[in-house]
């Protein structure tokens, strides 16, 4: 009887001795998939319950819980005053919100989809923008505009227009576009607590999407400081630049390219103003290669912008060939489903721009 206690006990400990050689105790928590809808849920509902200064409105945010079903549930949690629904009514709404900023509370503007900030366009640079300067620093604007911007599907040449270079010309503004939930998470929060205008475009084909979150990214206290961009894939050959939806579609790209012995290094931009020269042109001095990609047209846009920046600063001289663009065609957007694919980058458009940069 003692001697098969004894055996028990031994094989016991050696259980125990392997268990610790093979770390489970030391184990991590496994990554969270959270779609990018409720990733901005998540920010807004946390930013909302730590300042009570935070309001959404537009149009269908409350008790309809948002056309897109992003503010789902806040209306319920926080009531009427915090989350407002609003009249049709763009410019009128947006300079509630504007007045709202400038008497020292802090406003969400949801635009339904960012085609329609035209009609408040006023209201966002001449009077979120421009007010700051114009008060000599005195009337800080503190206020988000966000909503889903760029080519849906199926919507045509009225709401298919990516809104990026537009907001992103106008000093005063910081402009915001990101692509997966991490982003959407860290980078509201930090617009929501910034004491400027941020723009922050989301993107309607993303809100569906699931992406794994680590539990650090999903900590209350997690921003992504605006102005930084993300080496989303270490690369040797060529830099590909892109925002929003596009950084999926060019990593998708350099995967296929990977196999053909082609290196590409993807850059998830994150903000478009203030642009992060710096990380673009530290990979472009390693790749020596450049392309930009985007789902806006190609006059005066953003890849037009890195490429004035990457001319005119210490990485052109690292270039061993000129930089590729790949952008939305310089056309209104068709109707049509064949066309309207043919109007977009695609992965195959990504793959020949490389090809066609690298010269092989």
């Amino acid at each position: 009887m003692a001697t098969s206690l004894r055996c028990f006990l031994r094989s016991g400990k050696r259980a125990g001795l392997v268990a610790a050689q093979r770390g489970f105790s030391r184990s991590s928590a496994a990554a969270v998939q959270v779609n990018v809808r409720d990733a901005l849920n998540q920010a807004m509902d946390e930013e909302l319950e730590r300042d009570e200064r935070v309001f959404l409105l537009g149009e269908e945010v409350a008790q309809y819980d948002g056309a897109y079903k992003v503010s789902r549930g806040l209306w319920k949690k926080y009531g009427d005053k915090r989350i407002i629904d609003t009249p049709i009514s763009e410019m009128g709404f947006a300079g509630i919100a504007v007045g709202a900023a400038m008497a020292g509370l802090r406003p969400i503007c949801e635009f339904m989809t960012f085609n329609f900030s035209m009609q408040a366009i006023d209201q966002v640079i001449n009077s979120a923008a421009k007010t700051y300067y114009m008060s000599a620093g005195l009337q800080p604007v503190p206020i988000v505009f966000r909503g889903p911007n760029g080519a849906s599907a199926g919507v045509a040449a009225q709401h298919s227009q990516c809104f990026a270079a537009w907001y992103a010309h106008c000093p005063g503004l910081k402009v915001v576009s990101p692509w997966n939930s991490e982003d959407a998470r860290g980078l509201l929060k930090s617009a929501i607590r910034d004491d400027n205008p941020v723009v922050f475009l989301e993107n309607e084909l993303m809100y569906g999407v699931p992406f794994e979150m680590s539990e650090e990214s999903l900590s209350k206290d997690f921003t992504i400081p605006i102005g930084k961009a993300k080496v989303e894939r270490q690369g040797a050959h060529v830099t590909l630049v892109s925002h929003s939806r596009f950084v999926g579609l060019c990593l998708d790209a350099a995967a296929v390219l990977a196999k053909e012995g082609i290196d590409c290094e993807v850059i998830n931009m994150r903000t478009i103003r203030p642009l992060d020269v710096e990380c673009i042109e530290g990979s472009v001095m390693k790749t020596n290669h450049l392309v930009t990609v985007e789902g806006g047209w190609p006059q005066f846009g953003v890849g037009a912008e890195i490429c004035a920046r990457i001319m005119e600063g210490p990485a052109f001289n690292y270039l061993d060939s000129p930089v590729t663009r790949v952008t939305g065609v310089d056309i209104p957007m068709p109707y049509a489903k064949i066309l309207e694919d043919h109007s977009l980058p695609q992965v195959k458009d990504i793959i020949f721009s490389v090809k066609k940069t690298l010269n092989v």
